[in-house]
């Protein structure tokens, strides 16, 4: 099979707090031993700044050089600076060359960021191949955690099955599953195939039916005539299984349309909202994280964020200032850099403080970073304070009680096997 018939099957998000893992006894890679030889351990940190993704891609640069910033102003990683690497991926090709140059030319210790799933499945395949770890933090496919799932890949960011499964429960509770009708839009790459899969399984699973599923291209800005159509359809629900900027535009259009069906979506980025505006976002979403959360770490967080950048980071911004923390984190706590030993850490079920009630840690399995999800509703533009207080949060998903892998793949949605 091609690499672009690869790419293409593999259904994304694109997008929480994502690696690689190895088999335990590997020796350490080339890349990370020539790595510690000089003055600096390198990451590289690679996601997209341009494109319908660029908008989510930069909230995750300025998380990503905080996090930085933090470590070094608290020692480094073993007394030694930590240098980040920053590029554009730009699109899958571009992201499997710049993956190379860094691990062949720059030594980069490790990967970490991208948010489409596409460019994720490159990234992991030249991450393999030179045994260096890439941190998925972003790409939301099921895929990547499945069948092209592999030993140096991790993901911070959730699947796509944590996300329908959350926001599946607050959608049942408010009876609009059983019985119902949905129109979806999709977006049309890997992320939006994989997120509607995984979405008409659990409609079938609850008894609710598609009155139809579209697909829409990346580059789209014009969502009249799609509109048009859910209008005459009369819809129990509109479900988005878009992404980026793709849902911004979106909900501008349907609200100028004057449509008052319910909305809901799968997939979500809490900076797509606030790029909509108080009077046009609206609807009942999934979120691995948001600025509000109130734990101390979270807390924290938010203010030293807000304070350099002027205003609050959101979902991804979490993602890549997690990634960076757990790979440092792991470095300091193991006094080394050697891959096997990254890897082993991670896959005995190391914790993590991921800014949310419980710790997180990386199933085995898959390599999924397992950790509670949040739903959030917007609110009504007459009770929004200001630009960024746009909706109110469920309590965590699952609950206290719960298992945090109940919202995972389990049994036969699990196919990962790693080599």
């Amino acid at each position: 099979m091609s690499e672009q018939s690869r790419i293409k099957g593999l259904s994304r998000r694109q997008a929480l707090v994502g690696l690689g893992a190895a088999a335990t006894g590997l020796v350490a890679s080339p890349a990370v031993i020539l790595a510690q030889t000089s003055d600096a351990i390198r990451f590289g940190h690679l996601t997209p700044r341009t494109g319908f993704l660029g908008p989510l891609g930069e909230y995750g640069v300025m998380a990503a050089d905080l996090a930085a910033e933090e470590i070094n102003a608290a020692g480094g990683i073993n007394g030694r600076k930590l240098e980040l690497l920053k590029e554009d991926s730009v699109n899958p090709q571009t992201a499997s060359t710049k993956a190379e140059r860094m691990i062949e030319r720059d030594k980069v210790a490790c990967i970490i960021g991208e948010i489409s799933s596409a460019s994720c499945l490159t990234i992991s395949q030249v991450a393999a191949r030179n045994k260096t770890l890439f941190l998925n933090t972003g790409g939301n496919s099921d895929a990547l955690r499945g069948e092209s799932c592999n030993r140096y890949m991790f993901h911070v960011e959730h699947q796509n099955s944590m996300y329908v499964k959350s926001a599946g429960r607050s959608l049942l509770a408010q009876g609009l599953v059983k019985g119902k009708k949905w129109f979806s839009l999709t977006a049309d790459y890997a992320f939006g195939h994989d997120l509607s899969k995984v979405a008409k399984r659990f409609m079938e699973a609850n008894g609710g039916q598609f009155a139809a599923d579209k697909l829409v291209p990346t580059d789209a800005t014009d969502f009249s005539a799609l509109l048009l159509e859910i209008r005459a359809a009369k819809p129990d629900l509109v479900i988005s299984n878009l992404a980026g900027n793709q849902i911004t535009n979106f909900l501008k259009q349907y609200a100028e349309f004057g449509l008052t069906f319910p909305v809901a979506g799968f997939g979500f980025d809490t900076a797509l909202a606030w790029a909509a505006g108080k009077d046009n976002f609206g609807g009942i979403w999934p979120c691995v994280w948001h600025h509000l959360i109130d734990t101390p770490s979270s807390k924290t967080f938010v203010a030293a964020f807000t304070k350099k950048y002027g205003k609050p980071p959101e979902n991804q911004a979490w993602g890549d200032y997690v990634g960076v923390k757990v790979m440092a984190q792991s470095m300091n706590e193991l006094k080394s850099t050697d891959t096997a030993k990254i890897l082993e850490h991670l896959e005995k079920g190391a914790k993590f403080d991921v800014m949310k009630p419980r710790q997180g840690y990386f199933r085995a399995s898959d390599h999924q970073l397992i950790s509670e999800m949040y739903t959030i509703t917007a609110l009504p533009a007459a009770q929004v304070k200001n630009q960024w207080d746009l909706f109110t949060s469920s309590a965590p998903v699952p609950g206290p009680n719960e298992d945090m892998e109940v919202i995972a793949t389990q049994g036969d949605e699990a196919v990962c096997k790693m080599s």
